[in-house]
């Protein structure tokens, strides 16, 4: 018996392979799908079963192209509708692999149809079981995804997931591993491990929703402190209930170079985003002007979800030599098909025609500190509110930049404005945004709070006011 964790980083997601005696399973795909029929073919094996764990919110499941290229059987769990063929599964069905058996355990909390996958060898001992975002690692899913207006509410959900635990999880054998959906990073939960496997007797101990607590507390813990979701989820759960069109064609539509005539005049649509998609160093020192950066190389798909709220939005690409095909395959995981092209050569080809370019100023903590120390400048923590409650320099202001519409006040136009996330990569983001809006006096702070904190310049964990 195999079994294989495939996580994709950016995405903080585990897609899972296994395989007995010929017969493979994938359970939570991505809808780049090679890299699971590619592992079937060079073992020989053939996919007989692709299973979700529920309709996910975060990215576009993969299942429909797979079950096109392989005839596998798509399995969800009870409660689940779909509009294309699948198997609606009963809690306590078996399913039968090579010389292993898998069963379906209905776990509701996350969402109404969340199952989880219980794995025995041929033996009928207890191996693994495939938790979906029903269980993390240190963390249990956010019960708020699946809210439906006048029916079921966050905290409905909530007492159905601490049954689900308790009830269909806590039961099994401790020395089971426990393979998650996602891990530190993903938007499905609060606060997640870094480790993306675990022991489930070692859960018990550490995992704070598994501890002795009344369902009443329960609730209260798993529901405090829930950021508002991503715009793009309930679109993505939509499409995987749908199904989408194959990944294959949309990545041949979009693969069109355009040359810098080209894409000059693609700039005059006002319907067409140009997203650059470049390290967050190398943007900064040259773009296109208009561009919005959202660096491939981090938290790339949940940033462009959050941000683009218009699914079918039309999308010129900047991206280095070589990185087109990956950034319009990362935008389709999230559902964003709607890449028009990219700059052939990449930026060098831009900057050579000797058209316009921008840039942005980033100086160093230690440059900062000197500044601030002198005088007071107007300092913008783009971070989230927690990372902000944590510790945050005295006289900065909390603009996160999932709410960056909202504080627009606090970008002063006759002055400079000092941006800084944690690392980087979001305040370099924002900076892009404001740019494009015409906001050109903002300066970012590169290294983030990461190195401002290593200055002098006084701290504080209290919250200041923001903008609102």
């Amino acid at each position: 018996m195999k079994i294989e964790q495939i996580y994709t980083g950016c995405l903080a997601q585990g897609a899972y392979y296994i395989e007995s005696n010929g017969e493979a399973v994938i359970i939570d795909p991505l809808r780049d799908t090679k890299s699971y029929t590619d592992r079937a073919n060079a073992s020989g094996a053939k996919i007989k079963y692709i299973l979700e764990t529920h309709f996910h919110a975060d990215f576009v499941s993969g299942h429909l192209d797979l079950q096109l290229y392989t005839g596998a059987t798509i399995v969800f769990g009870p409660n689940a509708k779909t509009e294309f063929i699948s198997h609606i599964a009963t809690d306590g069905e078996i399913l039968q692999v090579g010389n292993c058996t898998i069963e379906v355990l209905h776990t509701p909390g996350h969402t109404m149809e969340s199952s989880c996958y219980l794995l025995r060898d041929e033996n009928g001992k207890q191996v693994a079981v495939f938790t979906g975002d029903t269980l993390f690692i240190g963390d249990v899913g956010r019960p708020d995804l699946a809210q439906k207006s006048g029916e079921l509410t966050k905290e409905d959900l909530a007492g159905y997931l601490y049954d689900s635990l308790r009830n269909k999880l806590m039961p099994l054998e401790n020395d089971i591993t426990v393979y998650p959906a996602h891990g530190a990073g993903s938007a499905c939960g609060k606060n997640m491990s870094k480790e993306t496997f675990d022991t489930l007797g070692h859960q018990k101990e550490v995992n704070y929703a598994l501890q002795d607590m009344t369902k009443e507390a329960f609730i209260q813990e798993v529901t405090a402190g829930l950021l508002p979701p991503p715009f793009y989820f309930p679109e993505n759960v939509a499409m995987n209930k749908k199904g989408v069109s194959s990944l294959e064609g949309v990545v041949q539509h979009s693969m069109k170079p355009l040359s810098v005539e080209a894409f000059t005049v693609l700039m005059e649509d006002e319907s067409v985003l140009l997203l650059d998609v470049r390290g967050p160093q190398v943007f900064c020192k040259g773009f296109i002007p208009g561009s919005v950066n959202i660096g491939l190389k981090g938290d790339f798909a949940p940033w462009v979800g959050t941000l683009i709220t218009d699914m079918k939005q039309r999308v010129a690409l900047v991206t280095e030599p070589g990185q087109e095909e990956e950034a319009i395959t990362r935008l389709a995981r999230v559902g964003y098909d709607g890449v028009v092209g990219y700059l052939e050569g990449g930026f060098q080809s831009w900057d050579k025609s000797e058209n316009e370019i921008d840039q942005i100023e980033s100086i160093t903590a230690d440059v900062f500190a000197e500044l601030a120390s002198d005088k007071k400048v107007n300092t913008i923590d783009v971070r989230k509110p927690t990372e902000f409650e944590a510790e945050h320099l005295e006289t900065a202001i909390s603009a996160p930049l999932h709410e960056l519409n909202q504080h627009m006040s606090a970008f002063k136009t006759g002055e400079n404005n000092y941006i800084h996330c944690a690392g980087g990569y979001r305040s370099m983001i924002a900076a892009s945004i404001l740019k494009s809006r015409g906001i050109h006096n903002v300066i970012d702070i590169a290294g983030g709070y990461n190195a401002i904190s290593k200055t002098s310049l006084p701290k504080t964990n209290f919250v200041c006011p923001s903008t609102l």
